[in-house]
């Protein structure tokens, strides 16, 4: 299991006017998290709640379904084309950067066992995407198009282009490269699908996008590239049952979730440092910052603003803010304590000033890296956690991202807010919708012409 080290944020470490009285804090919200917890499984079956999340570690038609398809098309692929944004991509992003050997898309076919190359196009740049379907032959290519409502602009107008590529490659048969992940029953993308003869998955209802990494928008990528997501459904599972525990004391998710919302609203730290030391989890930040801020930044101005570091790059880019600068962060490390390598550092240049590094390890270097920021850190009264993995599988990356999940819920429930609503977002979409010119927009787009013209 995971680990979570909370020390560093006590009172006693740091002091009354940036710390917490823990074990009294703990003590006073204990009903009010037991409560939560309960009420979280109560709800998560029941319809229009979207926390049918919870649910995904058991979905275990899923997984055969999914498992049974990427055999049946392993070895015909070179490459995997993910279209997708947000959460459609960040998970997966996430998962295949943590688990895939390093450099993937750089290594031989022997070096990868044959399985295919993954990409995920997750913006809509002209540049990056014209360089990427210039350097793919996609003759070659199995794309997986993700969208639940199956009109995310971003997504189909790659769609849209991907597509008439390989209708000009492989004239009909080019259906057979195509698979979508996306409603059951509605949308325009079920539509297209079902009209052309798309191979399909489901997007789960009560299912929001930056909480359906475990459902197919992950998991079918991850096992068409060969990874095992029996070990990630596993891993769930053991987490889930460990956070249906009641008890503060016992339960890290709950325990995460009272630290960041009590140093925000009487500490005021507003802002979430996700800094992992290991660079396979770099984007284990990328999609934490889309989760905390999607689901606690709400019109009633509540929510930390999340930001994403790596250790220890970005302890010569932004600890001397983080030490220094407003202390207004609570700083979430991310620990390995072993790695699937061990590199040590030669004992030359013994004569200088580095010969002190001789014969260490860059292991060893790295988490004195990361246990060097945290003290300093501490000495300058700034809270830190510390979630710890073993090392990193499929088991604990699925536990970690599963734990931040319920972490992110119990925190919504503390503020009060609807933590799966994102009306934010729907707003700028549908001011695209009328800038694109899309039928049933067209007041909004005069809307848009005023008040941009007053600029």
């Amino acid at each position: 299991m995971i680990k979570l080290c909370c020390n560093y944020v006590d009172e006693a470490v740091i002091g009354c006017e940036n710390g917490l009285n823990l074990k009294q804090e703990f003590q006073n919200y204990k009903d009010k998290i037991a409560d939560i917890i309960t009420d979280l499984n109560k709800r998560k079956d029941k319809p229009g709640q979207w926390l049918q999340w919870m649910n995904l570690g058991y979905s275990e038609e899923t997984v055969w379904y999914v498992k049974e398809y990427a055999s049946m098309v392993q070895g015909r692929f070179e490459n995997i084309l993910v279209l997708g944004i947000g959460g459609s991509a960040l998970g997966g992003l996430a998962v295949t950067e943590a688990l895939l050997k390093p450099y993937w898309n750089l290594l031989t076919d022997e070096q990868r066992d044959g399985l295919p190359r993954i990409f995920f196009l997750d913006n809509i740049d002209p540049d990056s995407m014209t360089g990427l379907l210039n350097m793919l032959d996609l003759s070659k290519t199995l794309v997986n198009v993700i969208t639940k409502s199956g009109s995310t602009a971003e997504t189909m107008s790659q769609f849209m282009i991907v597509k008439n590529i390989l209708e000009q490659k492989l004239g009909a048969n080019y259906r057979y490269n195509i698979v979508a992940t996306t409603d059951k029953k509605t949308g325009v993308l079920r539509q297209i699908a079902e009209q052309e003869g798309y191979k399909t998955f489901v997007v789960p209802n009560d299912v929001g996008g930056r909480f359906s990494v475990f459902s197919a928008v992950g998991l079918l990528p991850f096992a068409l590239v060969g990874l095992d997501i029996d070990e990630m459904v596993n891993g769930i599972k053991d987490m889930d049952l460990a956070l249906k525990n009641t008890d503060i004391n016992e339960n890290i998710a709950a325990q995460n979730a009272l630290i960041h919302y009590l140093l925000d609203t009487k500490k005021g730290k507003n802002m979430a440092v996700m800094m992992p030391y290991s660079s396979r989890l770099k984007y284990v930040s990328d999609w934490f910052v889309q989760l905390w801020a999607e689901s606690l930044g709400k019109s009633d101005y509540v929510g930390q603003t999340p930001l994403k570091a790596l250790g220890a790059t970005d302890q010569h880019s932004q600890i001397q803010l983080y030490n220094e600068g407003p202390n207004n962060k609570v700083i979430n490390f991310i620990r390995v304590e072993k790695f699937d390598n061990n590199l040590e550092i030669p004992s030359i240049f013994e004569y200088t000033g580095i010969g002190y590094l001789g014969g260490k390890s860059v292991n060893r270097l790295l988490n004195a890296e990361a246990d060097a920021t945290r003290v300093s850190l501490t000495d300058n009264k700034r809270p830190c956690v510390t979630i710890t993995l073993d090392k990193i599988n499929g088991y604990t990356l699925a536990q970690l991202l599963y734990m931040l999940e319920v972490q992110t819920a119990i925190t919504g429930e503390l503020y009060g807010i609807d933590t799966f609503n994102q009306p934010g977002v729907e707003q700028a979409k549908n001011y695209t919708y009328a800038l694109m010119g899309r039928a049933g927009y067209e007041e909004s787009a005069q809307e848009l012409e005023r008040k941009m013209a007053m600029v």
